[in-house]
């Protein structure tokens, strides 16, 4: 039996996640695209995932460049995310306007998030269609506060307390 990939996919639409905008900037090019497949893998030595599709933009920096940031988005983001998920194709620069920050590395952070990284990628593998990069975390700001903006079955949600 072979696996449907759209049966996948709407299956996968039951699980539910946070959402994050992967950044990186290499020479005079920065880039940034709206990711949940981001996960913490060890605290000692501090290691996440991150798992990228290799035909965009975003993939081609962070391979060259070795590095990437993270903004874990909060539930007032919901335009960032859409933004970053190219959703408004008109949008030819998805940082113009956009308030940004940096921690250690270039690639700049998305103002307003529940919690930044800075990430330096250790190894990659080849995954189907996409890359895992495995990274260290070298530097961290935030501490989680506030509503996080979370996505399920397709759509934004916000977390009840």
């Amino acid at each position: 039996m072979t696996l449907d990939s759209e049966q996948l996919r709407r299956a996968m639409r039951a699980w539910t996640t946070g959402v994050t905008v992967i950044t990186a900037k290499h020479n005079d090019q920065q880039y940034g695209m709206t990711v949940n497949s981001f996960t913490s893998i060890s605290l000692e030595p501090p290691l996440v995932s991150l798992t990228l599709k290799r035909l965009t933009h975003t993939h081609d920096l962070v391979e060259k460049s070795g590095e990437f940031s993270v903004t874990i988005l909060s539930s007032e983001q919901k335009e960032l995310s859409d933004r970053f998920a190219g959703k408004f194709p008109e949008i030819k620069d998805r940082f113009e306007g956009v308030p940004t920050e940096t921690l250690v590395i270039e690639a700049p952070l998305l103002k307003g998030g529940l919690a930044y990284f800075n990430c330096r990628v250790l190894n990659s593998f080849p995954a189907g269609e996409n890359t895992l990069f495995i990274a260290e975390v070298i530097a961290v700001s935030g501490d989680g506060e506030g509503d996080p903006l979370i996505y399920h079955n397709r759509v934004y949600h916000r977390l009840v307390k």
